[in-house]
Parts: structure tokens; sequence; C-alpha cells
């Protein structure tokens, strides 16, 4: 198969997966991080997704904040995953915009500390663009509306490849949140977009403010492409 490169333009493919489930969007961002990594892709390339219901535990654990017990979760068939990404336990669900970007930093001259802060930027962009006041807290990455968290930042790096992202909680359901301590923390809330502005809300209009945003913080063109050639291109890479 022939090698998707970037021109001398700067342009992240941009593909769209819908609702998938998070083992299957796992594998597809560990397989496009070993091509990047190997030059069977010469871009970089963002993932946008939304998730049956989830519980993931990062680098930090956070199993023992979880306030129910894994057989409740069974009965009503929600998995739970232990992952690479930094950060403690959180959920991902339908009406959550799950961002996944696969950037190389060192060819994009970026920190990890600027990587995350241009992630937040975009979020903190497009919930304004639809009227929620959202701001960082120094207690925790990510953004917030006052003492409840709106959106999560949760990265992993391998050789210089960035991977996990960022997830913008639009009109999802907030019960599963009641189930743990959300990132690890006792006594905060986590709302959404439409639990801010009391107003239904669109997460097609949300997921297409979040692509604007990505393209003018990180100055990059977005460039669609087929999931079809990306699968084929992780699973080469995962069988190799």
């Amino acid at each position: 198969m022939k090698k998707i490169v970037n021109g001398s333009d700067k342009r992240w493919l941009c593909c769209s997966l819908s609702l998938i489930d998070y083992k299957e969007a796992w594998e597809l961002q560990t397989g496009l991080v070993e091509a990047r990594k190997t030059g069977g892709i010469e871009t970089d390339v963002v993932l946008f997704a939304e998730h049956p219901p989830v519980f993931t535990l990062g680098r930090r654990g956070g199993s023992d904040n979880l306030k129910v017990q894994e057989d409740f979760l069974r009965d009503r068939g929600i998995p739970v995953f232990r992952i690479e990404r930094g950060g403690s336990i959180t959920y991902h669900g339908p009406g959550q915009i799950v961002v996944y970007p696969i950037v190389d930093l060192n060819a994009a001259r970026l920190s990890v500390k600027d990587y995350i802060g241009m992630l937040e930027e975009v979020m903190i962009r497009t919930s304004s663009g639809f009227g929620v006041d959202a701001q960082r807290n120094p207690l925790n990455r990510g953004i917030w509306v006052g003492p409840s968290k709106l959106g999560s930042v949760g990265i992993a790096i391998r050789k210089g490849i960035s991977f996990h992202g960022i997830a913008l909680n639009v009109n999802l359901s907030m019960e599963p949140f009641e189930w743990i301590n959300p990132c690890g923390l006792k006594g905060v809330g986590v709302t959404s977009m439409e639990k801010a502005l009391s107003n239904k809300i669109s997460i097609n209009s949300v997921c297409e403010a979040v692509k604007t945003h990505i393209e003018s913080v990180f100055g990059i063109v977005l460039e669609d492409a087929a999931e079809s050639e990306l699968q084929n291109l992780a699973k080469m890479q995962n069988v190799l």
C-alpha cells in the first residue's frame, strides 16, 4: 500500500469514526502511532469518535475511585479498560466528543505542556462559541465551568508520538459520573454543554466547531481520510 504523505503545507488527516467500541478505537490509534513512527504515514492524524458506555483507567490507576462494584457495571454491559494515557478514571459515552490526535510532537516542535494547553484551548474556544464560558483550573487539566468539569485531557507518548487526547461533554447522560470520583477527584462535579446551557445542542455542530478550532489553534488544515484506509494501515502495523 502506498504511503500517505504530507505535502509541503501543514495538514492533518482527519477521520470521523462515529459510534465505535473503545477497544476498536484504541487498536486503530496504536496502529496509527506505529505507522507514524515508521513512516507509513508521513503526516499527523486526528480521529473523532463517540463511544458506547465505558470506563477507562489511566496510568495513575483509578479503580479505587470506582464507587460501584464491577458486577454492577457488567450487569449493565459497561466494560472497564486499563490504558496507557495519563490520569485516573474517566467515563465515555454517547453524547461526548472524543478526539484522538496522533501527533509527532518532535516534528511539530511542541513540548508536552504546550501541546496539552493547545488541546485545552480547542475545547475552550469550542465551548465559548456556543455560549459556555469554560476555563482552565489548577486543580486538574481539562476545562471547567465553575466547580464542574466539562472536558478532559489525557495523552500518552511513544517515541515522541502523542495519542489519546480530549473528551468534551456535549449532551451525554451525567448518571455514570456519579459512580466514580471523576479523574480521581473527590467532591467535584461534572457537567455538559447542554446542561450548562439548559438547552438542546447538536453534537454534530459541536464536532464541526472542534475541527475549526483545531485548525486555528494548531495552524493546520484538516484533510478527510477514509476510515478503511487508516484501518488497513493500522492493521498492517499491528501484525508486523
